[in-house]
């Protein structure tokens, strides 16, 4: 509220450095004393927000210190340069929200150390005279250019840094820069929508060829974009890192930004047409930029997301979408999610509410590489908030229709499901199973025969053999092994048609003979292997070696030649026999003598 200042306050505060005085009353400025010489070290002064209008002629003169001065919107209508005569390491001046209708020449020409000026939201009017501004060492400069009925030229200093154009609005005709180049310029703001930059013969790339930061505010990209059918992105700047779009809600068409090798950053905001709305896919949007990390999109009409339009954005880090409606992640993104980007948010915006979102469930649970952050939990219009417990994926899911073609493939798959698994059903009832269920009897067995080192055989050779191969084991075998010596052994031989005890179950009995026997002998050939009970018979005369607390003795006869493919568990009986524990039964009379004393010799 303060509406004037004590003369001479400055020198009651010699140390003083920075002085804010905004958002008060003031109508004049009086901070200096012509008649005491005094000299302040004030370096900063912010006198924004008054009511000045005039500044007396030495209003600074005792600031020679003064390194920024705001004088933001005030009332001030003209400035001359002997104003900042005092003021030679002035290095910014903000002048925003003044009419400033008249400004001397060279008025800056005092200011060697100016390197910021603000002259936003004024009325002033460009002079086409090249040296307007004055100040040499000028880097920073923000402007607002007035509407003016015909083409003009803006002439500007050469060596800035940054610069901000503010056009006001129904401004339509073209200006053309001076300097032809700018080549020192890094940042570049434009706001408005009615500016047309004439740029010459050369393109953007060669009028701003160090532009690192471009921001186009409340404009519609119709300037910056070509008219033809593909409708691109023309500024092609090679150094460009930071784009930053705000439409201004009027766009026809979307403008495909690509080609710019160095781009990290981009936003585009409100580019959605107000009148004629209609919806994007990010392919129109966003081209080829190999570099990007960080991507926001904020009301654009973005619908869906597919893979395809991550295929270009390998360095992609984090995606953010803002005020998006209704979005469509496709199924695509689900083999790509491995190379999605690392952190994706969705921000006041609802995914469509249909099935096709439903694979997210698996994604957003198992995804590692991915962190998803949705804020809203409104999905679909008109429906309530989910609670603090809500899942998403079930919501989802809760809207894939139970048709019913969903239940047929259900069904067929259960059924194909059930027609594979028989056969392996089978085999297992008829092999496996069994053969388990007779190692653990071996078990159980050895658990109770522990410590019986005395015990007494029922039999001395348990004969493993199939019905084809019967023949031959009576008419061969048999008198060989169970006849009166000479002619034969005297021994007791286990044949399962004639020693089983009836009523038993096959297991049992196989296990009980194994056990009551010194000597396992298995006949085989090709009928007997293909035999259920014969393999099992081998196979638990095998684990019988290792599993048994006092094992049997195995021998194996071939009535033929039989490949080794054929046996079951091949390799282990190979390291369980010794060479001389199998032979093969002689189709000639004069070797059969020879069999006969192996197997002798074998039986003790």
């Amino acid at each position: 509220g303060l509406t004037k200042l004590p003369p001479g306050f400055l020198t009651a505060m010699p140390r003083l450095q920075r002085l804010e005085l905004s958002g008060n009353q003031l109508q004049s400025a009086v901070l200096c004393m012509n008649e005491t010489g005094d000299v302040s070290g004030l370096t900063t002064l912010d006198l924004s927000g008054n009511r000045l209008r005039i500044l007396p002629p030495a209003a600074f003169s005792c600031l020679p210190h003064l390194r920024e001065l705001l004088l933001r919107y005030n009332q001030l209508l003209s400035l001359e340069g002997y104003l900042f005569q005092e003021l030679q390491q002035l290095e910014t001046l903000k002048l925003d929200g003044n009419p400033l209708l008249h400004l001397g020449k060279n008025w800056l020409a005092a200011l060697p150390a100016l390197t910021t000026l603000s002259l936003l939201d004024t009325q002033i009017r460009m002079s086409p005279e090249p040296g307007f501004w004055g100040a040499k060492n000028l880097h920073t400069l923000s402007l607002k250019l007035p509407a003016l009925p015909a083409p003009a030229v803006l002439f500007l200093p050469m060596y800035l840094t940054s610069l901000e154009l503010h056009i006001a609005s129904g401004t339509t005709e073209h200006w053309t820069l001076s300097p032809a180049i700018f080549p020192s310029l890094e940042t570049l703001t434009i706001s408005g929508g009615g500016l047309k930059l004439k740029l010459g013969s050369q393109n953007a790339s060669g009028v701003f060829p160090a532009l690192q930061k471009l921001s186009l505010l409340k404009n519609s990209l119709d300037a910056f974009c070509s008219q033809g059918t593909s409708n691109l992105f023309l500024w092609q700047l090679p150094k460009l890192q930071s784009l930053r779009v705000w439409g201004a809600g009027n766009s026809s068409r979307p403008c495909l930004i690509t080609g710019l090798p160095s781009l990290r950053e981009l936003k585009l905001a409100s580019l959605q047409s107000i009148t004629q709305p209609r919806s994007v896919q990010l392919e129109e949007l966003v081209g080829d930029l190999p570099q990007l990390q960080a991507l926001v999109l904020s009301s654009t009409g973005l619908k869906s997301l597919s893979a395809a339009a991550f295929q270009r954005l390998h360095s992609l880090q984090v995606l953010v979408l803002e005020y998006e409606k209704d979005l469509m992640l496709q199924d695509s993104l689900r083999e790509y999610s491995p190379q999605m980007p690392h952190y994706i948010y969705i921000l006041e915006s609802n995914l469509a509410c249909h099935c096709a979102n439903a694979w997210m469930e698996p994604w957003v649970k198992r995804s590692t590489k991915t962190y998803i952050y949705i804020r809203d939990n409104r999905l679909c219009p008109g429906q309530d908030r989910l609670s603090a417990r809500g899942s998403l994926p079930s919501f989802l899911w809760d809207h894939c229709p139970q048709t019913l073609e969903l239940k047929l493939f259900l069904a067929s798959s259960a059924l194909v499901f059930m027609l594979i698994a028989l056969p392996l059903l089978q085999e297992a009832r008829n092999s496996w199973i069994p053969y388990l269920q007779a190692l653990f009897r071996v078990w159980l067995q050895g658990l109770r025969g522990k410590g019986d080192k005395g015990k007494r055989f029922l039999f001395d050779v348990f004969v493993s053999h199939c019905r084809q191969d019967q023949g031959w084991v009576i008419e061969e075998l048999l008198p060989a092994l169970e006849g009166f010596l000479p002619a034969g052994l005297g021994l007791r031989l286990c044949l399962p048609e004639r020693d089983f005890e009836p009523g038993k179950d096959v297991v049992d009995n196989v296990v009980d003979s194994m056990l009551s026997s010194r000597t396992t002998l298995c006949v085989l050939s090709g009928q007997a292997l293909c035999n259920p009970r014969c393999r099992l018979e081998l196979r638990l005369a095998t684990s019988l070696l290792l599993a048994a607390p006092s094992p049997p003795v195995l021998l194996l006869v071939f009535l033929e030649p039989i490949s080794r493919h054929q046996l079951p568990g091949y390799h282990r009986l190979a390291r369980l026999l010794r060479r001389g524990d199998y032979c093969l039964w002689p189709e000639e009379e004069e070797r059969k003598s020879g069999f006969w004393t192996w197997l002798r010799s074998r039986l003790g």
